[in-house]
């Protein structure tokens, strides 16, 4: 039994709970409130609402947006950066050359100008470069790593939220069963009423059938502010008014084969593709401090205007070229990141493998969960049949005269505990299999409604 199936039975059971030393109430109680109408929602429609509202969810699709600049930003350093810049300089004085300096009827040309006005535009192309290449690689493999990392945290939050429904349908459930077991205890005090004002009891059985009918409201009054909390929790995770009702969820769609689910893990799980991409990207990172040892080779280009002509004559020039750079020592740098490298990534494989043997015991004991879960509900019914049949024929031997007060009190305290017991089991057995799709790695509501359709 998971956390939440515990929360739930833990508010079940306190809303059946009474100390044996309390002295009950014998004042009549006022009718419990009825549940809150509103506008129903399905368990798909409250997967739906927490995509579009979920806070977490929002912070969790800013983070995939940042994710998907790390190729961006890696790319940046080999795509052409352009820059241009442009000065003003006033001089002391100005420098000419006088006409026909170079050459007979060469106008006379000005090398400095007094008030001096230049522009220049550069632009530069990284032509080869492994270290470069082989970081972009390693970026877009960080980017897959954090693309599915996101992906994993969305569908663990619509889990959750898909844990939070099945509560709130099962103290939902929970409180019908209490209105049920109050009519029961209304019924039995009326009856035990009856029979007392005729002389065919002790003033003893009527207290008793008195205190069962103030306990079963008390159970209802605690069991629908357990319901109304459950509710307030659901509608903050859909981020929306607690003006709201739920139905009974589907039964989850499992395949009839569930051993088929461990592959499946393995193969669809998000956290363990994204363990091996990290593998992936350690090893372009190694790549690329390797690349470290290659030159790099780049062209570049520079065009430059001014009010001056200068030596040459001409008031703009261009030039374009190519450079090298190829670092010869560094101290060592290269062969340190290389030897880190190795160790990310024996550390990234290791990792890889102990996600995939985690997913494979995750799924085995989610089976047995399952399994266990199922089995628990199904006795669970069975022991609330027996409980009903049991309180009813109790029932009508309290009438005849033939069962007793205190017995008639254990067998609706039998039937109040199966009850309560069939719902959390039920539920235990519904989160079970939600549990078990989850560590499968195909919960995803949105991709599998249509496969649950077609299913049906």
């Amino acid at each position: 039994m998971n956390a939440l199936t515990a929360v739930v039975a833990l508010a079940l059971a306190l809303a059946v709970a009474q100390a044996p030393e309390q002295k009950p109430d014998l004042a009549p109680q006022p009718p419990a409130a009825a549940q809150p109408a509103g506008e129903v929602i399905t368990l798909q429609q409250a997967l739906q609402l927490a995509a579009e509202r979920n806070l977490n969810l929002k912070a969790a699709q800013a983070q995939l947006r940042q994710a998907d600049e790390i190729s961006v930003q890696a790319w940046s350093s080999y795509l052409p950066p352009v820059t241009a810049f442009g000065t003003y300089t006033r001089n002391t004085s100005e420098a000419t050359l006088p006409a026909g300096t170079f050459g007979e009827g060469s106008p006379e040309v000005t090398i400095v100008a007094k008030d001096q006005v230049a522009g220049q535009v550069d632009a530069s192309q990284m032509i080869f470069s492994p270290a470069l290449m082989f970081g972009i690689r390693a970026a877009s493999k960080t980017e897959d790593v954090s693309r599915l990392t996101i992906d994993n945290v969305r569908r663990d939050i619509l889990f959750g939220v898909a844990q939070a429904y099945y509560a709130v349908a099962a103290l939902k459930e929970g409180v019908e069963v209490a209105e049920r077991l109050l009519e029961i205890a209304q019924r039995q005090e009326k009856d035990a009423r009856v029979r007392y004002q005729a002389g065919a009891i002790a003033k003893v059985g009527l207290l008793r059938a008195e205190i069962d009918r103030a306990r079963a409201e008390q159970d209802l009054r605690r069991t629908r502010n357990s319901y109304e909390s459950a509710r307030i929790a659901l509608a903050t995770l859909l981020d929306r008014p607690v003006d709201f009702v739920v139905t009974a969820p589907p039964e989850p769609q499992l395949p009839a084969e569930l051993g088929e689910l461990e592959q499946t893990a393995v193969d669809a799980r998000l956290d363990l593709q994204a363990a091996r991409r990290d593998v992936e990207a350690q090893r372009a990172n190694r790549r690329a401090a390797m690349g470290r040892y290659v030159p790099d080779l780049a062209a570049f280009g520079r065009y430059q205007v001014q009010n001056a002509a200068g030596f040459t004559g001409q008031d703009d020039q261009w030039a374009f070229g190519l450079a090298l750079s190829w670092t010869l020592l560094d101290g060592g740098l290269r062969e340190s990141q290389i030897r880190q490298g190795d160790a990310r990534i024996t550390e990234a494989e290791a990792n890889a493998a102990g996600a995939e043997a985690r997913v494979r015991a995750q799924v085995r004991q989610a089976i047995l969960d399952l399994e266990s879960a199922r089995a628990n509900a199904a006795k669970a019914k069975e022991q609330r049949d027996l409980a009903a049949e049991n309180q009813r024929l109790v029932d009508v031997s309290y009438r005849a005269g033939a069962a007793t007060a205190v017995e008639q009190a254990d067998a609706t305290a039998e039937l109040r505990n199966a009850e309560i017991t069939v719902v959390t089991e039920t539920l235990s057995a519904q989160l079970a299999a939600v549990r078990l799709l989850q560590v499968a790695g195909e919960f995803d509501p949105f991709r599998s409604a249509p496969r649950a359709a077609e299913a049906q």
